[in-house]
Formats: C-alpha cells, structure tokens, sequence
C-alpha cells in the first residue's frame, strides 16, 4: 500500500498557485492513482505549490471514484465532473475557468504522456520569452496509420498556419495562464491553441518529449477525426487570418466568381446580338448561378463560423455536475 501524501495546499482555496495540470479523463480509471503520484511526485521535487485537477468528461467507469479516493489521500488532487461527454475541448474549458495557478499544464489521462517531462515543459517557459510549450512526440508510439496521419496532418497544418511546430496534436503543453484566457477554444479546435495563440500575439515554442505505448485500454479517437481535422483547420486559419478582415477572404472569392460568370454572360449577350437564340443553352443558367448562387453558399458558412467564433462563450460549452476540492 502507497504511504499517504502530504496535503500541503489543504485551505489554500483562494491563494494563486504556481502550476495547475489539467487532465481531460474519459474512461480512464486504471491510470487515475499512478498518474496523480507521478504528477505530484515531480512537482514537489520542484519546490512548486501545485494542483492536479481531473476533468471527467462523461465517464462511464470509474474514474471519478477514483479521482475521490485520490483527493482524500491528497487535497492537491482535485475533479471536476461534467454532466455528460462534451469533448475534449470543453473539457479544458472547464479546467481553465476551475484551476488556479499561473502555469497551466495540460496532459492526456492515459500516461502515453509521461509526467517526468513536466519539469522540462515548465522549465522552458521559464527560461525563454515563452508564452506556450508543446511536448513534440518525435518518437511517437502509436500503430503506423496514426503515425502517418499525423504527420500528414502536422505538415499540412505548419505549411497553411506558418507556426513551425511538428506536433499540433500533442496534448502535452505548458501555458502561461493568459494564453487559455484570451484564445477561446470551442468544438474540436483545441489541437489548433499555438496556432490561435500565436495569431494573437503569443510566443509559441516546443520540445521533445518522451512518448509511452497505451498501457491500458484503447485510444478514444474514431474515425470521424479523419474528416473533422481538415474542416477545423479551415475554421482555424478562417477565424486567425480573416476575423477582422472578411473582404479580404471574399473580396477575391467574389471577383472571381462574379468575373467568370460576367464572361460567360457576356460572351452569351455577344451570340444573341448576332441573332443567336438562347433559350437551349444551359451555359446562360451557369453564367447566372456562378455570379449570383456560388459565392452566396461558400460566405454563407465562413460567416456563421465568424459569428460563433465571436459570440462564444466558454461557460456555454459544458455543465459541471460535481466539484470536489
């Protein structure tokens, strides 16, 4: 039997702390006790008041069972508990708006992420001018195809974004706390935070970190991140590049449509003067739809992520059901 841990922040509710990490749990019940003294264990080395705050999002386990019997032991181990399954996204919303320290830590619940890299990730946002760190997996231990999506997907999101990180899909970051307060984060666009920041103005960086096999259980990602990454990357660079500037998203969009439409209509205006009869030709129909219908359709959904992204508020994106610590 583990000894008990000390509860060296026991009443210290109101008082800022130095780091907080936040783990996202879905159904992660076996790694609940190991990865709480492991976490606890390289913070105290550290001389850190810390905090090690669960967020259960919808677990249908354990896993808060075990978060509670782990705060009992140490009143640092702290969950908060969603009403149901809201994302990852949401998730670390929750754990923004509930933590308190100044540096926010944010790792995976399955302990692929190894909590022995924390004090590196903490230490390189200490000693540079380093707003965000991120844990780049180098040595990713995941079977081939993720392996290659995700390298497709890192390349893809470095080329369109310009932010040179290798790995945009690695959970394991440390952020000074401004970062998660000023870049709202909704849906799936949690994966694209360095890009958000570094738009706003954040120094962005990132270092090798250790990578471990799943030990137990199964990844929690479905096929549906194959499509939804591409869809969010083009919300990303919409909302990064163009909020303040939408003409110059449809200002080319609309002149091209409109032009090639104009054309065709023009070159269909020059038949019918020479005494052509337009009635057969669908070409007249495309000349219309191109400068009328097509760039209707593509503002139409750019405008409505737009306002989302605008109007979003965090709280609207998940319900607490418990609180413990």
């Amino acid at each position: 039997m583990r000894s008990p841990r000390r509860n060296s922040d026991a009443g210290a509710e109101a008082t800022p702390l130095d780091v907080s990490v936040l783990v996202p749990v879905l159904n992660e019940e076996a790694t609940v006790a190991d990865l709480a003294e492991r976490v606890l264990a390289n913070l105290d080395a550290m001389g850190a008041r810390c905090e090690l705050l669960f967020i259960d999002d919808g677990s249908t386990d354990g896993t808060s069972e075990a978060v509670r019997r782990e705060h009992e032991r140490d009143s640092r181990v702290r969950l908060v508990r969603l009403r149901r399954n809201f994302g990852k996204a949401a998730a670390l919303s929750a754990g923004v708006d509930h933590a308190r320290g100044r540096i926010l830590v944010t790792m995976d619940g399955d302990l692929q992420d190894d909590p022995d890299e924390i004090p590196r990730l903490l230490q390189a946002l200490e000693d540079g001018p380093l707003d965000l760190v991120s844990g780049w997996k180098r040595n990713r231990r995941d079977p081939l195809r993720r392996r290659i999506a995700s390298r497709v997907f890192n390349w893809v999101t470095r080329t369109l974004s310009n932010v040179k990180l290798h790995d945009f899909n690695s959970g394991f970051k440390a952020y000074r706390r401004e970062v998660l307060e000023q870049v709202a984060v909704y849906g799936e666009l949690h994966r694209y935070i360095p890009v958000l920041a570094s738009r706003r103005g954040f120094n962005v960086g990132e270092i090798p970190v250790a990578h471990h096999p799943r030990r137990v259980g199964r990844s929690r990602y479905g096929w549906d991140r194959s499509y939804k990454g591409p869809v969010d990357l083009i919300t990303v660079l919409f909302i990064s590049r163009f909020t303040r500037r939408p003409l110059h998203l449809f200002g080319p969009i609309g002149l091209i449509s409109f032009a090639l439409g104009f054309g065709v209509c023009a070159y269909l205006a020059g038949l019918w003067f020479a005494g052509e009869t337009l009635s057969n030709r669908p070409l007249l129909l495309l000349g219309v739809l191109l400068m009328v219908v097509g760039i209707q359709i593509v503002t139409t959904g750019l405008i409505g992520e737009l306002i989302t992204f605008k109007n979003f508020r965090r709280h609207d994106s998940y319900s607490v059901r418990e609180r413990v610590g």
